[in-house]
């Protein structure tokens, strides 16, 4: 891990661009361009286009959902092929377009299928991964598995933004109400969209996909928010101006929308219960109380292209960041490192931890 030569060049040019008053920009351009990271290995090698997210079981086996594609990927701890979920999937079982994946403590298997409108439940691989149940849900965005059997979802079809339904489909409640994005309704719908993913707790973690600043919250089971990480330093500052005028044209237009997403992956310790959000190709580290950890860091391939993640794994020694088109790559925690830049101290704080309770639960 180095400073960038291109870091050097960005804060020389903010001080020229100073005596013109563009210092601000500039200035932002030069804190994140601090530190990059290139990955030691391309890791799960048949795994690349079309890259949706990747999960770890409690034995070590990796999981790997692309779209299009009938099945999920399955590789033993040392990255191994060894099967497919469904093995031989029929027209009733077979993945139309999975959005996202997750594992339980069982090693049971949710796909959040886009193309059919469902939650797809498989069984563990050592049983056969066989079908357990089909939910339907209109559009899912993601999905993830709590313990005692609910399963919470996102979709941009629903008035809350996180629903937890039961392997029966039944919702058992729903949190999370919609920031004033854009004055259409179903824009702003979209405008709220965000992943989800777990730890050990049962604790959940929403990125939202298209807030103008990258922003994460995390809810307790019940939905019941307990810290939001807000990134509104100068460095991202540009990412929130773009977006927020990307967002009034779309709106002026009423049309229909597909925007790059701003917050693109998240990563949460399973140990520590730290945070790790990319924007782009940036990657920044978070403790579980929101405290910024080191600087932000840019993350490429050996080979020298850019990396920017659907979706990362943080093991013990290593992170594993999952790009569309260019596979899954292992990168040495910059936290682990001697030397590493985590002993830098952060800017200032961008959380705040959360008091007010979610909206209360609907019944079905």
């Amino acid at each position: 891990m180095k400073l960038r030569l291109t870091s050097a060049i960005a804060v020389f040019v903010a001080a020229l661009a100073a005596l013109a008053g563009a210092a601000t920009f500039f200035e932002a351009r030069a804190q994140e361009l601090d530190f990059e990271l290139t990955a030691t290995a391309r890791v799960l090698p048949d795994v690349g286009p079309g890259l949706q997210a990747i999960r770890r079981d409690a034995a070590g086996r990796y999981y790997a959902l692309t779209a299009p594609g009938a099945s999920v990927m399955v590789f033993a701890p040392g990255g191994r092929f060894v099967g497919k979920i469904p093995s031989s999937p029929t027209k009733e079982t077979a993945i139309s377009y999975g959005a996202d994946l997750d594992v339980d403590a069982a090693g049971q298997i949710y796909v959040a299928d886009r193309g059919a409108n469902l939650i797809r439940v498989f069984g563990n691989i050592e049983t056969g991964g066989q079908d357990v149940a089909e939910i339907p849900v209109n559009s899912p965005i993601s999905v993830a598995a709590l313990t005692g059997g609910e399963i919470a979802i996102t979709s941009v079809h629903e008035r809350h933004l996180v629903q937890i339904l039961d392997l029966h489909g039944k919702l058992v409640r729903e949190f999370g109400d919609l920031a004033n994005l854009a004055d259409h309704l179903a824009l702003n719908r979209y405008l709220n969209g965000g992943r989800v993913i777990t730890d050990r707790e049962s604790h959940l973690y929403l990125a939202f996909t298209h807030y103008p600043e990258p922003t994460v919250r995390r809810y307790d089971r019940f939905g019941y928010s307990t810290l939001e990480i807000a990134l509104n330093t100068l460095e991202f500052a540009p990412v929130a101006t773009a977006k927020r005028r990307v967002i009034w044209e779309q709106d002026q237009k009423s049309a229909a929308a597909d925007l790059k997403p701003v917050v693109n992956a998240i990563g949460v310790d399973p140990v520590s219960g730290d945070i790790w959000i990319a924007v782009s190709d940036e990657l920044v580290h978070y403790d579980k109380d929101g405290n910024r950890k080191g600087t932000t860091y840019r993350t490429f391939s050996p080979e020298g292209a850019r990396v920017e993640p659907v979706s990362i794994l943080v093991e013990p020694d290593r992170l594993l960041l999952a790009a569309d088109p260019v596979g899954v790559f292992a990168f040495a925690r910059p936290d682990k490192m001697s030397g590493n830049a985590e002993e830098k101290a952060a800017e200032k704080p961008e959380s705040k931890p959360a008091q007010k309770p979610a909206a209360p639960s609907q019944k079905p």
